[in-house]
C-alpha cells in the first residue's frame, strides 16, 4: 500500500522570525518518496512558509485521512497563545500578540492523528522556541497523541538577531539522501548525533512514550499536559489498538455502520465502567462523532460534537479548555455541512447557545450562527 509523507515547513515573517524552516524542503524534496515513507511508492505534500491555520488543517486532515503509512516531516517555530499558554506553530503572519488566531494549535496535530491505525504514523519534527514557549516545555513538552510516533528535538532560542538553522532535520534528510531508511528510532538517534557536533546540547529530545523525552543534559520533563490539565486516559492496551484499527479499516472499506456500531458497544462499556462524562466515554463518542463526518452524515456528526462540548461543560470543564474549544469548533463546522435546512435549523440554536460560552479562536463565530439561523429561517 502506497504510504502518504507531509512535508511542513513554517515560520514568521520579519524579525519575528527564529528558524529558516524553509531552508530543509529542497533537502527532503531530494529524497525518494519510497525513501521518505519506507514504501515502495508515497505520495509527497509539500507545505513551505503557510499563511493560514485552515490551509494547514486540510492539508494535514487529507494526509491523516489517507490509507497506508504517513510520515510527517515539520520544521518551525512555536510560540504560545496569550490567553491559553498553549504551543502553537507559527505560520508566515503569526506574531506574539495575533499567535491565537494566526498560528496553528499544536493540539489540532493530535486531533488530527486520533483515529490512525496505531504503528502507522510518525512524526520527525525540528522545532525553535521563543523564551516564553522554552520555560513552558520545560514542565509541559509536546506529544502527538497515542496513534502518534514523535521524534525530534525542540531547540531554545538562538541568539538576538539571528536565525538558527533546522539542523536537525537537515541531518535527517541528508541521512536519507543515501537511500537507506533506518528504522525511525535509529534515524533520530543518527540526526541527533550529527546535531550534537553543531551545539544542540540543550535541547528538547522527543521520542515515543517509552522512549524517554529527556534532555542530553539529564533534565527529564514533567508530564505532556500542563498540570493544570490532568493528562485524560483514553482507552489503550492492545484490545484498544485491536478495535482501532478495526474501525479505520471498516471506514476505508466504506462500511460505516460497522464502524459506528463497534464504536458504540465500546462507548457503552466504558460509560458503564467510568460514568457517561469520563473522558474513557466521551473518547469514544469523539470517535462516533468523526465516523459520522466520515460516513457524509454531517446532522449526526454536529448532534455528537454538541453533545460532548456539553459534557465537558457540564463536567466542569473551562469553556477555553482546548478539548472544549474543538468539541465547539467541529460542531459548527459539521453544522454548516448540513444540507437539510430543517435539520440544521434544529440543531441551530444549541450551536448558539454554545458559542456563547465558548467563542473560539476564531473571530465572528457567534455572528455567524446567528446569520445563518436567520437565512434558514426563511427557506423551506
Amino acid at each position: 500500500m502506497p504510504g502518504t509523507v507531509l512535508l511542513l515547513a513554517a515560520s514568521p515573517a520579519g524579525k519575528g522570525c527564529l528558524v529558516d524552516a524553509a531552508s530543509v524542503l529542497p533537502v527532503l524534496a531530494a529524497v525518494a518518496p519510497s525513501v521518505l515513507s519506507g514504501t515502495d511508492t508515497a505520495n509527497v505534500v509539500e507545505l513551505a512558509d503557510p499563511l493560514e491555520p485552515q490551509a494547514v488543517l486540510t492539508r494535514l486532515r487529507a494526509a491523516a485521512t489517507a490509507p497506508g503509512p504517513l510520515t510527517v516531516f515539520l520544521a518551525g517555530q512555536l510560540q504560545l497563545d496569550r490567553r491559553q499558554h498553549l504551543p502553537h506553530l507559527a505560520l508566515a503572519r503569526t506574531t506574539p500578540s495575533t499567535v491565537r488566531y494566526t498560528g496553528f494549535p499544536w493540539h489540532w496535530i493530535r486531533e488530527e492523528l486520533r483515529l490512525r491505525p496505531p504503528g502507522t504514523t510518525t512524526l520527525f519534527v525540528d522545532l525553535h522556541a521563543d523564551a516564553e514557549t522554552w520555560q513552558h516545555l520545560r514542565t509541559g513538552p509536546l506529544d502527538a497523541g497515542r496513534a502518534a510516533a514523535l521524534y525530534g528535538r525542540v531547540a531554545p532560542p538562538p541568539p538576538r538577531r539571528t536565525v538558527a538553522p533546522p539542523a536537525y532535520m537537515k541531518a535527517v534528510a541528508t541521512i536519507l539522501r543515501s537511500g537507506h531508511r533506518p528504522e525511525p528510532g535509529v534515524l533520530h538517534e543518527q540526526a541527533l548525533g550529527r546535531v550534537a557536533h553543531e551545539g544542540g546540547h540543550a535541547d528538547i529530545v522527543l521520542t515515543p512514550p517509552g522512549g524517554g523525552a529527556a534532555l542530553p543534559g539529564g533534565f527529564v520533563p514533567g508530564p505532556a499536559y500542563p498540570p493544570e490539565q490532568p493528562r485524560p486516559r483514553t482507552p489503550d492496551g492492545p484490545a484498544a489498538a485491536d478495535v482501532h484499527a478495526t474501525i479505520a479499516a471498516a471506514v476505508r472499506a466504506g462500511r460505516h455502520g460497522e464502524a459506528d456500531a463497534l464504536a458504540a458497544q465500546w462507548e457503552q462499556t466504558a460509560a458503564s465502567t467510568h460514568g457517561a462524562a469520563s473522558e474513557e466515554a466521551l473518547h469514544w463518542r469523539e470517535v462516533r462523532a468523526d465516523l459520522a463526518m466520515f460516513a457524509g452524515d454531517a446532522a449526526r456528526s454536529c448532534r455528537a460534537w454538541l453533545t460532548v462540548a456539553g459534557t465537558r461543560l457540564a463536567a466542569g470543564q473551562a469553556p477555553a479548555d482546548p478539548a472544549v474549544e474543538a468539541a465547539v469548533d467541529r460542531a459548527h463546522h459539521q453544522w454548516g455541512r448540513i444540507d437539510d435546512p430543517a435539520r440544521a435549523r434544529e440543531l441551530g440554536p444549541a450551536l448558539a447557545d454554545l458559542r456563547l460560552r465558548v467563542p473560539g479562536r476564531r473571530e465572528g463565530a457567534l455572528d455567524h450562527v446567528q446569520q445563518h439561523l436567520r437565512q434558514l429561517q426563511t427557506q423551506g
